[in-house]
């Protein structure tokens, strides 16, 4: 009786499986957007890294002060949101702004591609091109969010650019103006966005952490008469 010996099957390569892991992504490495994609979606362990400028950027720990902020902040824009058919709000999604910069803000608000948005969703889920509003939170004027990534964002076309600088206690809130950012002007201490009518903000009431008066302002935004007819506006336009 003689003994049959199976051989086992050899184990099937995929093609990638070839190629050697791509290098870890460093701060301070110059690098194509395309390196740097390839390196960050490699390493899943790190959920913020950007390139500026061709730099990448690695941000250290996050304090609780900038947590808390930024929080606040994306509960801001997503109460704005629920009320504005046609707009995205979101946080720490990627950018794709240009081929030496991909960023990503702490927060942001785009208007659809529908309704007119210049940016758009790509096939990877990451945005390509400017939000209309983009917001960083810095812990003071030395940040890197209000010197290279300012001129970065104003080249690219972000129609507007809130910083809200937490160690020194201020907020800037920026608009594009022939190719310039200059400050909006707040009137009896609230600042009114001009890409997104109705988007209000007591900035003195949030740097005091008073949100009962912050949300009290944005609520009234959200019931004047220019942010009734920017729905109606995103609406026809959705439609």
């Amino acid at each position: 009786m003689s003994t049959v010996v199976q051989t086992p099957a050899a184990p099937v390569l995929r093609p990638e499986s070839w190629l050697p892991a791509p290098p870890a992504l460093v701060a301070g490495d110059r690098l194509s957007r395309a390196e740097f994609e390839r390196r960050y979606e490699a390493m899943p362990q790190i959920k913020k890294a950007e390139l500026i400028e061709g730099v990448v950027y690695m941000p250290s720990p996050i304090l609780v002060d900038h947590g808390e902020a930024q929080g606040t902040i994306v509960g801001w824009l997503m109460i704005f949101g629920a009320s504005t058919p046609g707009v995205q709000y979101a946080g720490n999604a990627s950018v794709r702004l240009d081929l030496d910069n991909e960023v990503q803000p702490d927060a942001l608000l785009r208007l659809h591609t529908r309704a007119g948005g210049q940016s758009r969703i790509n096939k990877k889920r990451l945005i390509d091109g400017a939000p209309e509003l983009v917001i960083e939170i810095a812990l003071s004027s030395a940040s890197y969010d209000l010197h290279d990534k300012l001129k970065v964002y104003r080249r690219n076309g972000v129609q507007e650019y809130l910083v809200w600088r937490v160690l020194d206690g201020a907020i800037d809130w920026f608009a594009l103006e022939e190719g310039e950012y200059r400050p909006l002007p707040a009137e009896e201490g609230v600042i009114r966005s001009r890409v997104f009518p109705g988007l209000w903000l007591a900035a003195d009431a949030l740097l005091q952490g008073d949100l009962a008066a912050t949300l009290a302002a944005l609520h009234k935004g959200l019931q004047s008469a220019e942010h009734a007819a920017f729905v109606a506006q995103l609406a026809a336009a959705m439609a």
